[in-house]
């Protein structure tokens, strides 16, 4: 009798260890989509980044040795998680009709519980060519875009300096045949004119609807001290323009003005630029005796600051230590150290231009999917 009482009471306690067991696994199930949006997000925003860094450096090294550039992009990003997670709960007891050699202990209880966990990204990649190719590489970027970078903070004279070629005919320095061509004299103190300007808030960038169509207009007024307006003379007597009442010049694409009112902006190509940075790059000399590229056009030791490259990039046999971006190629490794703020500022400069040189041409911008089930 007291054999069959507890097996009783067993019974009667088995569902609630069922639930005992089974409540931390449904638990468990909530949605795991919600916890993975901060990682992922970050995760892959850091992924696209290098890589980005990684494949505009790698073009410049390949443009620097007579290199074709190659250029893949990232079109989506599917990453599919899943979780399955099962419990069993099994009670078995003796059956008192049965002879006792045939019985099975008082009784006994099986519980079980797995997990199961997946993770299956999907990346597509989109190699670039044809149309796109020709606008990222070939074609000049919207001046208009060049000064709204500038209205956006960044600073005139070194936006100016790396994708214009001239400003109302007056020419800037270019990387031609691997030979660096000087500026015109009045270029520079132009450009230093127009930070000085920028700094003190007397220069300014708009859009607004001509006919139909957006265009660009830089407003450059006079101040409240004798140093600004001496700035804003010396521009407007440089670029020989007379602005309208309210200090407004039209930019237009163009080599030379077609009236007085009009700022003529002759921009680089991305190209032009990637071909300007490679010109600069620090090369073993040995790889020049060789003939294998052609000596440095920008070298770091020119006495004018103007004439250096806008971004060091370093090279050497073993991997360095402390890059912010690091390529190899052919043997030899070629990076921008960490520690080099105004290199690392001008390749990012560098990232920016190339989504300028992209305006107005349909873009696929990458696209993060993140399926839970």
């Amino acid at each position: 009798m007291p054999t069959l009482l507890r097996m009783f009471d067993f019974l009667r306690r088995a569902p609630l260890l069922g639930t005992i067991v089974l409540f931390p696994a449904i638990a468990g199930c909530s949605s795991i989509g919600p916890a993975s949006v901060p990682r992922d997000r970050t995760d892959y925003l850091s992924a696209l980044s290098t890589s980005w860094k990684v494949q505009t450096l790698s073009n410049v090294v390949h443009i620097r040795y007579g290199d074709a550039p190659s250029f893949l992009d990232v079109s989506s990003i599917v990453s599919s998680y899943t979780l399955d997670t099962n419990v069993s709960v099994g009670v078995t007891t003796n059956d008192l009709s049965l002879p006792a050699s045939n019985q099975l202990p008082y009784s006994s209880t099986v519980v079980g519980a797995g997990v199961r966990y997946g993770d299956r990204p999907t990346i597509s990649y989109a190699p670039l060519g044809g149309e796109k190719l020709t606008k990222r590489l070939i074609r000049p970027i919207p001046p208009a875009g060049i000064f709204e970078l500038i209205q956006a903070g960044q600073a005139a004279d070194t936006v100016l300096q790396v994708t214009v070629r001239s400003l109302n005919g007056i020419k800037n320095q270019h990387v031609s045949g691997g030979v660096l061509e000087p500026a015109d004299p009045e270029f520079y103190p132009l450009l230093d004119a127009f930070r000085r300007l920028q700094i003190a808030g007397r220069l300014s960038v708009r859009t607004e609807k001509r006919g139909g169509e957006e265009v660009g207009v830089v407003t450059i007024i006079e101040g409240k001290t004798p140093a600004v307006n001496q700035d804003v003379k010396f521009v407007r007597d440089t670029l020989r323009v007379k602005p309208e009442k309210d200090g407004d010049l039209t930019i237009i694409f163009a080599p030379a003005p077609r009236g007085a009112n009009e700022l003529a902006v002759l921009s680089r190509s991305m190209g032009e630029i990637l071909i300007d940075l490679a010109m600069g790059v620090d090369v073993p000399p040995e790889h020049v005796a060789a003939g294998r590229t052609i000596p440095t056009a920008r070298p770091i030791a020119s006495v004018n600051p103007r004439e250096r490259p806008l971004v060091r990039i370093r090279s050497g046999s073993s991997a360095p230590e402390n890059a912010f971006v690091a390529v190899h190629y052919r043997g030899t490794w070629y990076w921008i150290d960490d520690n080099d703020f105004e290199s690392k500022r001008g390749f990012t400069l560098l990232l920016i231009f190339t989504s300028l040189a992209e305006t107005g041409v349909f873009t696929q911008i990458p696209a993060l999917t993140l399926p839970v089930r």
